[in-house]
């Protein structure tokens, strides 16, 4: 927007003469209605006879305003946080969920946020909503679970484009809650639970084949060694006998039954 001083008129310019004699007439009674006060976190818009003073707005501190021709309006600078209600969206799967955000914003113009829409601060909120609906309808419900941040990032990038406009930049956009139908929380909750089952089966099978191999490898160099089985039968039984137990098994060798029962044969 354009300084437009320059363009009110003969008219205008005996108006802003008048208004500016009659102030220096009333002085200093006149200079309690001349003299406004912006804060730190604000600034000010200020029309002169309708038109915006210039296109950089005014303040922080001390600004003048000409009691008859001069309006102005504040604007407030600092971050506004805006809760998205719950908006219910069908995701590219044809799933429905209900997801609400958080979107925080600042007016970084004030002459924009005043001269191009109507009610920055509705607006914002409007179209944040609309944003929210348009961008996690094109998002599985898979990929909106999981990636919320590259999501939020996506909501955040569309609704600042479209807000620059209007003096708004959006600083973070977050999503606070997805919410789906108890059937197909039950529904995910039994395939996870049958994807755990299966990866215990499979993780099972496969210490059941690592501990045969190692079993196999065992008996050789046991073959191998017939005093090393002996020695393996002694280091059980001192395991064994270490515990409280008042039964204890003394193993015995397997030929010595063999050769028993060929002696008892022989008899």
């Amino acid at each position: 927007i354009a300084d437009r001083q320059e363009g009110i008129g003969v008219c205008g310019w005996i108006l802003v003469s008048l208004s500016f004699l009659l102030v220096l007439i009333t002085f200093p009674i006149s200079i309690w209605a001349c003299i406004k006060v912006v804060r730190e976190y604000e600034r000010a818009v200020v029309f002169r006879l309708g038109r915006i003073l210039s296109k950089k707005a005014k303040g922080p501190g001390i600004i003048l305003v000409l009691p008859c021709t001069d309006t102005f309006i504040k604007v407030d600078l600092r971050t506004v946080t805006c809760k998205i209600p719950s908006q219910e969206i069908l995701t590219r799967d044809a799933v429905t969920a209900q997801v609400d955000g958080v979107v925080h914003y600042r007016i970084h113009s004030a002459v924009s946020a005043v001269a191009n829409v109507t009610d920055v601060h509705s607006a914002t909120l409007l179209l944040a909503q609309t944003t929210l609906r348009n961008v996690l309808g094109t998002q599985s419900l898979a990929q909106l679970l999981a990636g919320r941040e590259e999501t939020a990032h996506s909501i955040q990038a569309t609704l600042g484009s479209a807000t620059e406009q209007w003096g708004v930049k959006v600083a973070r956009v977050e999503i606070k809650d997805i919410r789906i139908p108890m059937a197909l929380q039950r529904a995910m909750a039994a395939e996870a639970e049958a994807a755990r089952e299966t990866r215990a089966k499979v993780v099972a099978a496969a210490g059941e084949m690592n501990a045969s191999k190692a079993l196999q490898q065992a008996s050789m160099v046991l073959t191998e060694s017939p005093a090393g089985l002996q020695l393996r039968y002694l280091q059980t039984l001192t395991t064994v006998a270490a515990q409280n137990n008042s039964t204890i098994v003394f193993p015995l060798p397997i030929n010595m039954f063999g050769s028993l029962r060929q002696k008892s044969t022989g008899g």
